[in-house]
């Protein structure tokens, strides 16, 4: 072999290592940086800002009747949770409208299992949704008064009227985009109908599925407000938290309408953050599903 061909032989160079304790290791963040990190610290300054600002228009405002300070709102807030007045109407209006909500989750999931099963259920829910989507729920209260009558049987039926659409689509949406690998590999492990809807399509279109869960939640809680502000108290002389605001709105104390739309705030933003945050994050971010 001519010795062009060879390839040259290098010499083995060892390169000694500075001791660990000499190096020079990364700078730890500033207290300032680290907590302007944490989320919870900059939404609780977002508020407070908020705070600060009605406390201001209501000042300049000077009319305790149009718009009372946020001092006062926190006064009659506390003073209804003391009194118990007003977490006995949150209690009613979350009874009402769980038993909606969880109504419209199963409507919901039967009407997208039937539509990725078979074609004519597809064509329902395209129709369907098409025709009672763009309808508002509260709309429909008149004609729930007459067929219900004055009950729960009236809220929840526009509660579930709320809910069913806006989460089908979702949904459907969600499992129209689960890759086709994935279907194949349930179909070969004989999977079929509502097994495969279970086991394959509802893990892999999760991250749709919570969003439609979220915007069924927010849609079904503000339908509530809304109609209990019409409907009044059921059949039993109950009324919920949009009643506790309609009173006192008649007997002139703004100060305890502000309280029921805080407690209104307050409740949706439990349930995004402690509700819907904690499953996101038991889930779909836990798979890495979800940034």
């Amino acid at each position: 072999m001519s010795p062009l061909l060879e390839a040259p032989i290098r010499q083995e160079v060892e390169y000694a290592l500075a001791p660990l304790g000499t190096l020079a290791l990364e700078r730890p963040l500033p207290a300032g940086l680290r907590l302007w990190r944490q989320a919870w610290l900059r939404k609780a300054l977002i508020l407070l800002l908020l705070a600060l600002v009605w406390e201001g228009a209501a000042r300049w405002q000077d009319n305790a009747l149009l718009l009372p300070s946020f001092l006062e709102t926190a006064r009659a807030f506390a003073g209804g949770v003391v009194s118990g007045e007003l977490p006995a109407r949150v209690l009613v209006s979350l009874g009402v409208l769980v038993q909606g909500y969880l109504a419209g989750i199963a409507a919901a999931f039967a009407l997208t299992s039937l539509a990725v099963s078979t074609r004519l259920g597809r064509d329902l829910l395209e129709t369907l949704t098409s025709m009672f989507n763009p309808l508002p729920a509260i709309a429909l209260l008149p004609l729930a008064l007459l067929w219900f009558g004055l009950g729960r049987g009236s809220l929840i039926f526009i509660l579930m009227h709320s809910v069913v659409w806006p989460l089908a689509l979702n949904t459907y949406a969600g499992f129209q985009g689960v890759p086709e690998t994935l279907r194949m590999a349930g179909r070969n492990y004989g999977l079929g109908g509502l097994r495969l809807v279970l086991h394959i399509l509802v893990p892999g279109a999760l991250p749709a599925i919570v969003s439609g869960l979220k915007i069924g939640w927010a849609f079904a809680w503000r339908t509530l407000i809304a109609a209990e502000l019409v409907f009044g108290t059921t059949s039993s002389g109950e009324g919920g938290l949009g009643w506790y605001i309609f009173q006192n709105r008649n007997e002139l104390y703004t100060d305890k309408v502000f309280a029921g739309l805080a407690a209104v705030i307050v409740i949706g933003l439990l349930v995004e953050n402690l509700g819907f945050r904690t499953v996101e994050r038991l889930t779909v971010r836990r798979w890495g599903m979800q940034r």
